[in-house]
């Protein structure tokens, strides 16, 4: 396996695999007040994550950015609560203002990226250049979480539009799931436990 190829499954694992439940309730919540007709504000919304997380990965590599994992941990199921609420929160579950919605999805993306940046730090040899794994597994992280977000808009048109669920009951159930067991991961993460 060459060292693209090596980096997209990596990459593509990170999102799809049994040990993605952050990402894979982060998406959940994220996409939830979204319908089939707004797939490429959900895609832009995805990228706009992806970059986040990209940029925090290249600085992190590059040992320009270090954050105590302890608090990355704790902080990534916490964006997903926050997520969470923030669906909630909104009157009619409306998608407000999209610029909005993309900066928050950025920032967001860039805490996710500290949660991986150790593993890819220490896959690198230290001669190695960071830009073609980089690449890579940036890559296996969009095409995953497209796939994600396919399949829960797919749900969503199943369920809300052709089996004629109340859009209302959706959106409530996805985001109080993933907030509930957010919610649990932050206490069990909670960085100040040991002190």
């Amino acid at each position: 396996m060459n060292e693209f190829s090596f980096y997209f499954s990596l990459g593509w694992e990170h999102i799809i695999s049994a040990d993605a439940l952050d990402h894979l309730l982060f998406l959940m919540a994220l996409t939830a007040i979204y319908a089939v007709s707004k797939w490429k504000q959900v895609l832009i919304l995805v990228t706009a994550f992806t970059i986040g997380h990209s940029a925090t990965l290249v600085l992190s590599t590059l040992d320009i950015l270090r954050v105590d994992s302890a608090w990355v941990e704790f902080l990534i199921p916490l964006t997903i609560v926050l997520t969470a609420l923030f669906n909630l929160r909104k009157p009619g579950f409306s998608i407000g203002a999209q610029y909005l919605n993309y900066s928050i999805a950025l920032l967001i993306g860039l805490i996710h990226g500290m949660g991986f940046a150790n593993t890819i730090r220490m896959t690198l040899a230290k001669s190695q250049s960071i830009w073609k794994p980089l690449l890579g597994f940036n890559i296996g992280v969009e095409l995953g979480q497209i796939l994600v977000v396919t399949v829960l808009l797919l749900l969503n048109w199943i369920l809300v539009d052709k089996l004629k669920l109340n859009r209302n009951i959706w959106v409530i159930s996805l985001s109080v799931i993933a907030m509930l067991v957010a919610g649990w991961f932050c206490i069990e993460r909670w960085p100040l436990s040991g002190s």
